[in-house]
């Protein structure tokens, strides 16, 4: 809103509550228990009270993609990690109807950053979900956006469970991804600038002062993706041991 966009559709079925208050923007005591779509909405017309929205209260499913995706210029992907029917739909609709995706995901201190452009590789593509349970989406989904995976750091026993579907989060990660997801929409509505799409990608950490740029050709099945899977796959199933370990007859 602050760079001047004035159309917005905002997708959001839940309500903010104190888990929110360690990441997300509009997370306060004064919201606690509103609707996180008319929050947002309400705080861009602070900005700019002229600014166009359409909020879709319900979240996004099947029914109500193709009217949350067509005609608009760019989507933004703000999902939960964990939210795979819902991104596999957007991300297709994207696709479907020739419009650019940006998706920054908060790793650790860091920002990873994928563009899915009209023409260029697929979300689809480039994870390869279709067929995939969800635990092996989840891998797919952080292996792919942070193939040099700079967060590990942040891992500790209990601390990542995709079975609870659960994860550690920084508010510092979530504010660069906002910095830097709003950069690419710039780049990408103004053609403008150096821009990367799938399968390249850009993950910054500030925790380790590293910025590396990566690049998968073929995706999910390039050859040293598959063995970075196998050794994630590996790396979970310690996790799993420990937590077990953990827990006392």
């Amino acid at each position: 809103a602050r760079l001047g966009i004035g159309k917005f559709r905002i997708a959001d079925f839940d309500c903010f509550d104190l888990p929110n208050f360690n990441r997300q923007a509009g997370a306060t005591t004064a919201t606690v228990g509103l609707p996180k779509a008319q929050v947002m909405a309400d705080m861009v017309k602070e900005i700019n009270p002229q600014a166009e929205i359409t909020i879709f209260a319900a979240g996004i499913d099947a029914t109500t993609v193709d009217a949350f995706i067509s005609g608009a210029d760019i989507y933004v992907d703000g999902l939960d990690f964990f939210a795979f029917d819902a991104r596999a739909i957007t991300f297709a609709a994207c696709s479907h109807f020739g419009v650019p995706a940006v998706t920054a995901a908060p790793l650790g201190m860091g920002a990873a950053v994928l563009n899915f452009l009209p023409g260029r590789m697929s979300f689809e593509t480039y994870f390869g979900w279709h067929g995939q349970s969800d635990q092996e989406k989840a891998l797919r989904f952080m292996v792919g956006l942070a193939p040099r995976l700079l967060h590990d750091y942040i891992v500790v026993p209990g601390s990542v469970d995709l079975d609870a579907r659960k994860g550690p989060s920084t508010v510092m990660a979530c504010q660069l991804c906002a910095g830097i997801a709003a950069t690419e929409v710039l780049k990408i509505l103004l053609g403008r600038g150096d821009l990367r799409c799938a399968p390249a990608g850009l993950h910054f950490d500030a925790y380790r002062n590293k910025m590396v740029t990566t690049w998968r050709p073929w995706g999910v099945r390039n050859p040293l993706q598959q063995l970075i899977l196998v050794f994630a796959r590996w790396r979970l199933r310690q996790l799993r041991t420990a937590k077990s370990a953990a827990v006392p007859d």
